[in-house]
């Protein structure tokens, strides 16, 4: 359990204001707490009356010196403790291993290194990416993979969701499971994939109005009910969280193209309601926040490995880690020398592979 506690500012037009913790309830008051989801000081506004929950604009920094080719890997190996590696496009595209790499785990293991598996895939549980892992041949235990669907299940147990209240899925069975695990009570999900609905004259949809959250991930069986369904929560449940657990624009289904990624379902209830939603996933810093109290460990001990710029780089920038960018997956090399990029890791490699050539020069 995260040890930090997540809270948000409350505001209102009337003269009360109410902050469900721990079962208690604050009025009268206005709270100003940090927000473990941000990691540039954005405070969470929260409207009980309106709805409405708000982010406000913040300025990432990130680093302006180009990125250095990975030519000495012994030397980043020693210089850090723990190896966090994205999966899709670093580990496997689709599918299918990314050659190399069982060997790269190894010897990164046989060299005393920590490693963390983080996804912003949802669809899965731990305990399904742990079985996936299996059968890919890699031994990897649960405790050391980290999906989007469990952050999201992880956050609402940090802030104290409240047992009464229900979480309406938009997204797949990883959900499900994490939150079932985590004791939080839900609907939707794959269970409303084949749901349609038949416009007649005055035909009015009507919502759970216990619903305190909205959970938007990537979901195979999105439809126009999960749309309006999401919609009527955010818009008219009082205080609903609406969280996303990640914007990934692209994602690897399978290893001969790119497939819309879990950002197009959240950009579609984001369009519908007008309110940015939370993200858990990469790049914000609630998994970083998490895995670092939940090890032990010094974030700039960190080494974070992923193919994305916006997403698995900025994560381990806004962690405060060290950074390399490897280029099996999404981003390409042009696009990381793009003038336009202005995120740019410490070091890039092709592939996590690259690490064992000082395995061949010892030789």
């Amino acid at each position: 359990m995260l040890s930090s506690k997540v809270t948000a500012t409350i505001f209102s037009s009337s003269s009360t204001t109410l902050l469900f913790t721990k079962s208690k309830i604050l009025s009268n008051k206005f709270h100003n707490i940090s927000n473990p989801l941000n990691n540039c000081g954005k405070s969470i506004k929260w409207n009980c009356n309106k709805s409405r929950m708000e982010s406000a604009k913040s300025r990432i920094v990130t680093k302006a010196s180009s990125a250095q080719p990975l030519t000495n890997p012994g030397e980043l190996i020693d210089s850090v403790e723990t190896f966090i590696f994205d999966c899709d496009g670093v580990i496997w595209k689709g599918d299918k291993l990314i050659d190399g790499v069982p060997e790269t785990l190894d010897l990164l293991r046989e060299k005393g290194k920590r490693l963390v598996f983080v996804t912003n895939n949802s669809t899965k549980s731990r305990k399904q990416y742990g079985k996936k892992f299996e059968t890919l041949g890699l031994s990897v235990s649960e405790e050391e993979i980290f999906a989007s669907s469990f952050a999201a299940a992880a956050y609402l147990k940090s802030i104290d969701f409240p047992k009464d209240k229900k979480v309406y899925v938009v997204g797949e069975d990883g959900i499900l499971k994490e939150l079932e695990l985590a004791g939080i009570q839900y609907l939707g999900g794959p269970a409303d994939g084949d749901k349609k609905i038949e416009l007649k004259p005055g035909y009015m949809m009507e919502q759970d109005k216990d619903v305190g959250a909205v959970v938007v991930g990537f979901d195979r069986y999105f439809n126009y009910h999960k749309i309006q369904y999401a919609t009527l929560c955010i818009r008219e449940n009082p205080g609903c969280l609406f969280i996303a657990t990640n914007r990934d624009a692209v994602t690897h289904l399978t290893d001969a193209q790119e497939w819309a990624g879990g950002g197009s379902m959240v950009g579609a209830i984001l369009g519908s309601t007008k309110r940015e939603p939370l993200v858990v996933g990469k790049p914000s810093t609630f998994m970083m926040d998490y895995l670092a109290n939940e090890f032990k460990i010094q974030k700039s001990q960190i080494c974070m490995v992923g193919d994305r710029l916006d997403t698995d780089i900025l994560f381990g920038q806004n962690g405060g880690c060290k950074t390399l960018l490897v280029l099996s997956g999404v981003t390409t090399l042009s696009m990381l020398q793009d003038p336009k990029n202005s995120i740019q890791p410490d070091f890039y490699a092709n592939k996590i592979s690259d690490f064992l050539s000082i395995k061949a020069a010892a030789v």
